[in-house]
């Protein structure tokens, strides 16, 4: 492991997005040990989904939800 030292804060907004993507991106290849309270977790989030469809709303719809809320 490199031991690079990087200043976050003399990144712009956009910079620390894009290193928060590579980041994450690069977890996918990583074997990353999940617990059994995590493994229990995803299989009660997976039942429910199962059980009665997904949930959430349409980006549209999170748009306008937003939209409203700032007047």
């Amino acid at each position: 492991m490199s031991n690079a030292e990087l200043d976050i804060e003399l990144l712009t907004a956009p910079e620390r997005l894009d290193l928060i993507g590579r980041l994450w991106e690069s977890l996918s290849n990583a074997d990353v040990p999940l617990t059994e309270e995590h493994r229990r977790e995803l299989d009660r989030r997976l039942d429910r989904i199962e059980r009665d469809g997904p949930g959430g709303i349409t980006p549209d719809d999170l748009r306008a939800r937003l939209r409203q809320s700032r007047r």
